[in-house]
């Protein structure tokens, strides 16, 4: 046999159909479409559990902010810096207003519409030795009647507040007008001890109320409180889940591209209605007509001994 008949009656393979095609045959498409409503499902129980979590998280701050007054002491010491559980908690301050020269303002406050300023007076308590530093109220200037500070004894509710980041240590020197609310820089315009943490008074319970009165300075939002950390978990755990499952339909079909199985190769190749036998059936027939014509020859010798032309 020549070269070019073995060449000729090797089998060519057509070239592999592309992949979309591969996607789009009933039984991929199908699993894609199990696939991402799978997924979808997946993904909506993420969503829920993020949704727990912020539920979680509303509810128990609003139970910081919403809690019933406890006393300043109780929550932390003088001595202590103000711990993170404390702010925007309501408390309850008794004890007798500090000197009117150690009222201070805190200037560009907003109130509504307006422009004005905090007056914050301090409380000595008594049973701590030192003071807290309380937010009256809100007053257009220094000079309004109700900034007057008041004196006497005093037991009054509000809510826990930090010192706010801004420096304004340089307004010390100029006297008792500050920029911003800080206790690091009232500590040195004060002979006392102070908490480190301010009082937004709401309401006075008892002792003398100055008239007029300052206007109530709302109290800022309390922090959030992170509850449910563990649905957080459980929603990425879903997420997770559903990229997942989208990952294993594409490594199937791929698989299934690369190396089609005896069914797709029937629907991609050539179906001839009259198919040449195998080479080596060929072969085998060839064989059995060349023996049978030599049995011929033989038997016609035999007759007649000789060989006919």
């Amino acid at each position: 046999m020549s070269a070019g008949d073995d060449t000729g009656s090797r089998e060519v393979r057509p070239d592999r159909r592309p992949l979309w095609r591969t996607v789009l045959t009933p039984r991929w498409f199908g699993l894609l479409l199990l696939a991402l409503a799978i997924a979808a499902g997946m993904s909506a129980m993420g969503v829920w559990q993020l949704d727990v979590y912020h539920s979680k998280t509303a509810a128990a701050t609003a139970k910081r902010a919403e809690g019933a007054p406890v006393p300043l002491q109780s929550l932390f010491s003088i001595d202590e810096g103000l711990p993170a559980k404390a702010v925007g908690r309501r408390v309850m301050v008794e004890g007798t207003w500090g000197r009117p020269a150690d009222q201070l303002f805190i200037a560009d406050r907003r109130q509504g519409s307006a422009d004005g300023f905090w007056v914050v007076s301090p409380v000595m308590l008594s049973d701590s030795g030192g003071a807290v530093m309380v937010v009256r109220g809100w007053v257009p200037t220094v000079s309004d009647p109700a900034a007057a500070a008041p004196r006497g004894s005093v037991r009054l509710t509000g809510a826990v507040a930090a010192s706010e980041a801004a420096d304004s240590s340089g307004d010390a020197a100029k006297g008792r007008v500050l920029s911003s609310l800080r206790i690091p820089t009232i500590v040195h315009l004060v002979d006392y001890r102070l908490y480190d943490a301010f009082v937004i008074q709401s309401s006075v319970e008892s002792g003398v109320v100055p008239s007029p009165a300052p206007a109530v300075v709302p109290p800022p939002a309390p922090p959030t409180d992170h509850a449910g950390l563990r649905n957080i978990a459980y929603a990425f755990q879903w997420w997770v889940f559903a990229a997942f499952t989208l990952w294993m339909w594409a490594k199937i079909v791929l698989d299934a591209h690369r190396d089609p199985n005896p069914e797709s190769d029937q629907d991609t190749q050539p179906n001839p209605t009259s198919p040449d036998p195998p080479p080596a059936e060929a072969s085998a027939e060839s064989s059995a007509a060349s023996s049978v014509a030599d049995d011929q020859v033989e038997e016609s010798v035999d007759s007649s001994g000789t060989v006919s032309a």
